[in-house]
């Protein structure tokens, strides 16, 4: 895992210190080397900072192919390496190194852009071909592992992070619509936070030759179609055939030259990790949990049960709200987007105490919850617009709770998400809620120049809705725009791959596997959700890895305890601070008058409810998370 940054200029040349200015920003993400190469017409740079996991000695990046006409920097894994390196070798390619990456340039020799059907694993590259004059980017499935593009009159440049972009001379502006967007449903998922900075989406790759710019997918999720086929398979064949995928995704992501630990919570997901990952081990396995002091949040006790049924070494961290406070900047300023929990920094923390003792690399269960319909909003659409009504449908809507659970408030007008899909997915009701009370703090500019807009029609329009939405079952469609906007963009960002390489840590996502994802897809709804409950499928496929406590516990989203409401704490202070502060009135979307007149209102709002006033505190961290973009990129407008 590492930082990568690529520059393809039409005019003037590619320099040194513009391959060093950008990849020191993303030193944090490679702290064990850094090389770059520039080509001899200085047209052409590619440049990495490199996390050694596998092959220490002689992994080092740009990697070459055997005639140097073909060089590749990769951030990420391919975990199917040894198979393909050895069909490879079979057709006389000649290998320099024993790194898992060096089996891209042989393969886009063989196939071009045919090789990314061969890769499994998380992987964002860029691969320069200096005989056809070609750039070829690309980023994996899921978009695990970020990607971002700008492009100028003259040059083209690609980056792990947005901040090596901004290194590399392009302007850090807002871009309002993508604000507009996030504030109801996160930003799609080719889109940031920044005008003229893109992602390469999950599934995509881009080709770059002359000054010609393409943008291919090459996957995407293919939920089947009402009507299709399935596997003829009984429920224990399912719970069968699963577990021993995910023995194998498992037995794939403990390959390295590092030990690798895991992340802990007392949830199904990362229990069932480490009890698969304990029985492929033959030494205990060292597990990392989050502590909070505040109960309801903490996940401790169920933690320590699970670790001590596999045998691991358990590390534990309690995060205090003086920490919080102490790192909320730089965490938000790794994420490069909005954060509206405290959830992120805690992660942050974690990696940071992760590598101080001594580990690179972790398994995370980041992903189950998408590909085996764990979500309760999930939950929910099945029993409202895949159900029956009666009385055991209305006791199973009283269990839901949580994200995503809309409260039934005055929302945004959801009627294009509904005229579309025939419903409206509970998720997009919950955001839409949020949303109000958004546009409630806009400022009269913003407000103006988007009155006329409607997120979701944007959001929906950008999708391949007849390839990919449309005759699916509306389970799979809530699913589906989940994984394009809030999974991509806050979840594998601020609870992932950002919180841990900004201490250079890798994580390893096997519930993401291609083969384990493939055959959730395909399996009916009704084994991945039974009455109130998600990934029926998948608890019983774990079921011998895990504790009683974690099987017959309902799901509980990893939250950080949102700030209180109490005037005497530096995590309340801070956030007062930062919201009435010039960077906030700075900030293009917001009345700074009505900040501070909501501010002034808090001691007012105790009397609320306990979910109403999470509600309020999570407010407060989204608007200073955007205090903190402003002040630490110096946005412009």
């Amino acid at each position: 895992m590492c930082g990568i940054f690529a520059a393809l200029s039409h005019h003037g040349p590619v320099t040194r210190q513009l391959m060093l200015g950008a990849l020191e920003k993303l030193r944090h993400r490679g702290p064990d080397g850094q090389q770059h190469w520039i080509d001899s017409d200085e047209r052409v740079g590619l440049g990495h900072t490199r996390l050694a996991v596998i092959d220490l000695a002689t992994g080092d990046q740009p990697i070459a192919s055997e005639d140097g006409k073909v060089r590749v920097v990769v951030n990420g894994e391919f975990y199917n390496h040894r198979k393909i390196r050895r069909a490879l070798e079979d057709r006389g390619h000649r290998f320099r190194t024993q790194t898992d990456s060096e089996i891209l340039v042989h393969l886009w020799e063989d196939g071009g852009v045919d090789c990314l059907k061969q890769l499994q694993g998380e992987f964002a590259f860029v691969l320069w071909d200096d005989t056809k004059g070609v750039l070829l980017a690309a980023r994996d499935r899921f978009g695990v592992k970020p990607l971002y593009y700008a492009a100028t009159s003259d040059r083209l440049y690609f980056a792990s992070e947005a901040k090596a972009l901004f290194a590399a001379g392009v302007l850090p502006r807002w871009d309002q619509q993508s604000f507009f967007e996030m504030c109801h449903l996160y930003y799609p998922q080719g889109r940031t936070l920044f005008d003229g900075v893109s992602q390469v989406p999950p599934g995509h790759y881009l080709i770059a030759k002359s000054r010609e710019v393409r943008l291919c997918k090459y996957w995407d999720l293919d939920y089947p179609k009402r009507g299709d086929p399935r596997p003829e398979r009984t429920p224990g064949e399912h719970i069968t055939v699963l577990r021993e995928a995910l023995n194998e995704a498992v037995r794939l992501r403990l390959q390295a030259d590092v030990p690798v630990a895991c992340y802990l919570s007392g949830g199904l997901d990362s229990s069932a990790l480490l009890g698969i990952a304990a029985e492929h081990s033959s030494a205990p396995v060292h597990a990392f949990t989050v502590a909070f002091n505040t109960e309801t949040f903490d996940e401790t006790i169920v933690a320590t049960e699970s670790t001590k049924h596999t045998g691991a070494f358990h590390h534990v961290l309690t995060v205090t709200p003086d920490q919080i406070v102490d790192h909320f900047s730089d965490a938000v300023w790794h994420s490069e987007t909005v954060n509206p929990n405290t959830n992120g920094v805690a992660k942050y923390l974690l990696s940071e105490h992760v590598r101080a003792n001594n580990f690179k690399v972790v398994l995370t269960g980041e992903g189950a919850d998408e590909t085996a319909a764990g979500y309760d909003f999930l939950a929910r659409d099945m029993m409202l617009y895949n159900g029956k009504e009666g009385i055991q449908r209305k006791r199973h809507l009283s269990d839901l709770r949580g994200p995503g659970i809309p409260n039934g408030e005055g929302a945004v007008s959801t009627a294009f998400v509904r005229e579309r899909l025939g419903f409206v997915p509970s998720w997009i009701d919950w955001f839409a809620e949020a949303a109000a009370h958004s546009r409630a703090l806009w400022s009269t500019t913003f407000r103006g120049a988007f009155a006329d807009r409607d997120p979701y029609r944007s959001f929906i329009d950008s999708l391949d809705f007849d390839g990919q939405l449309f005759n699916r079952e509306p389970v799979h469609q809530s699913l589906y725009l989940w994984n394009k906007s809030m999974f991509l963009n806050l979840l594998l960002n601020q609870l992932a791959d950002r919180m841990e390489m900004a201490h250079g840590i890798e994580g390893r996502v096997p519930y993401l596997d291609e083969a384990v994802v493939g055959l959730l897809r395909d399996m009916p709804i009704s084994i991945k959700i039974r009455g109130a409950n998600g990934k029926y499928v998948l608890r019983e496929a774990v079921r011998p890895y895990i504790t009683d406590a974690v099987y017959h516990r309902r799901k509980q989203a990893f939250l950080a305890p949102p700030p209180g409401l109490q005037m005497d704490g530096r995590l309340h202070q801070m956030l007062q601070d930062l919201l009435r502060s010039d960077a906030m009135a700075a900030v293009p979307f917001f009345d700074h008058r009505a900040i501070v007149r909501f501010l002034d209102g808090i001691p007012h709002l105790r009397e609320r409810s306990p979910r109403s006033l999470e509600g309020i505190g999570n407010q407060l961290v989204y608007l200073a998370s955007t205090c903190v973009l402003q002040q630490r990129f110096a946005m412009r407008q």
